[in-house]
């Protein structure tokens, strides 16, 4: 990987753990229904599919269920109220981000977390001052898969896709990198499950820690 000119990140399981409040508002919405709370362990691998994955894991439901929304709703709220609690930097993250800074390497956000939660918390963490862009799913008219959010991040900070690195944990996170023409990097230490395949998605570098992402500025 050349010539970089910017690398984009994933937000939840790539940039930041933001696993224990996303677990914390699945436990309060577990226990108002008076379901066992789950361990940290359990909900981490499905921290990266968002209320569909936690509600699937929580309650046994999918989206086709006619109690899904009501659920979805419930357990927005109760997040609403919990997901500035204790977001964190993976380990490593924060020696990466001031590489980059000082290469003068812009780096940006792109999530498909809704902007009602993103912006938030970006800001919470002081993030809003270094990113070079952030981006939220319904910025686009698509979240990934699609390739929409990515070049929007591109033409914000100018930058070609061609010469970018999208960094993600999930493989709708791959192939909304390849769409967009960018390289792209598999964060194995984020929010996989025992189901997930990632040798088998066709990124062009799996990485077990964020430093290893500085073998490429």
């Amino acid at each position: 990987m050349s010539s970089i000119q910017a690398i984009f990140f994933d937000l939840d399981g790539t940039l930041v753990d933001t696993a224990p409040d996303l677990g914390y508002a699945l436990n309060l919405q577990l226990t108002r229904h008076g379901r066992p709370t789950l361990t940290d362990d359990e909900i981490r691998p499905f921290a990266s599919h968002g209320s569909r994955g936690l509600l699937g894991l929580g309650f046994g439901v999918t989206p086709e269920d006619p109690n899904f929304i009501v659920l979805r709703d419930e357990y927005l709220h109760l997040y609403d109220q919990v997901f500035t609690r204790q977001p964190k930097l993976f380990a490593g993250m924060q020696t990466v981000l001031t590489a980059l800074d000082e290469s003068q390497i812009p780096w940006g956000i792109v999530t498909n977390k809704p902007k009602r939660f993103t912006q938030p918390l970006v800001a919470s963490m002081g993030l809003h001052v270094q990113a070079a862009c952030v981006v939220s799913g319904d910025d686009a008219p698509q979240p990934k898969p699609s390739p929409a959010t990515l070049l929007m991040a591109c033409e914000q900070i100018a930058v070609d896709p061609a010469n970018c690195i999208y960094v993600g944990d999930a493989e709708r996170d791959i192939q909304a990198g390849k769409a967009a023409g960018m390289q792209t990097v598999v964060a194995l230490f984020g929010y996989l499950d025992a189901g997930d395949r990632p040798e088998a998605w066709g990124a062009d570098v799996m990485i077990h820690q964020p430093e290893e992402l500085l073998d490429f500025i």
